[in-house]
């Protein structure tokens, strides 16, 4: 079986957000909270248009805030698809805020990484129907994903010798 291709990455934004007065916590800015929950919906936005049908978020690895969202801004969502497995799938997104005041000033404010298993109707993960875009340049694993789960692959190598080597 051929391992699943990655549509490739759009031009448009997942979503576009105009931040309000009700999405604020108590120092003015807004919830964290709030920004992850637009994160997880273009994340999964990425993944439907990836070939998932039903899915449940599973994880948000690396989520990073690094400036504030006020309300005014105009907040954009861009994803990009990471991995696709057998049924689950990895999604960056970067959040970046046109700010209210200086509307062409464009801020990175959030970066995360969401993945999302594909569920039947049963509620149990279901492969994945193969992406519809089949362009040549889309590719299964980005070369620094292929990369990083490497290294992981490695460290945990070298961990499990370790611990064996204690036990003895």
């Amino acid at each position: 079986m051929s391992e699943p291709t990655i549509v490739p990455t759009s031009t448009e934004p997942a979503i576009r957000v105009l931040m309000m007065p009700r999405d604020t916590n108590a120092q003015g800015t807004i919830f964290g909270g709030v920004i992850l929950s637009y994160i997880d919906q273009a994340g999964a936005i990425e993944a439907r248009r990836q070939g998932a049908q039903m899915m449940v978020t599973v994880a948000m690895d690396q989520v990073v805030f690094h400036a504030p969202v006020f309300v005014g801004d105009l907040v954009t969502f861009r994803t990009e698809c990471l991995r696709i497995g057998t049924s689950s799938i990895a999604i960056r997104v970067r959040v970046e805020a046109n700010r209210w005041l200086h509307p062409d000033e464009k801020v990175l404010v959030t970066e995360a990484e969401v993945t999302y298993v594909n569920i039947g109707e049963d509620r149990k993960p279901q492969p994945l129907e193969k992406a519809r875009d089949r362009r040549p340049e889309a590719r299964s694993q980005k070369p620094e994903v292929k990369a990083k789960a490497e290294g992981r692959r490695k460290k945990a190598e070298v961990k499990a010798k370790a611990e064996g080597r204690r036990k003895k």
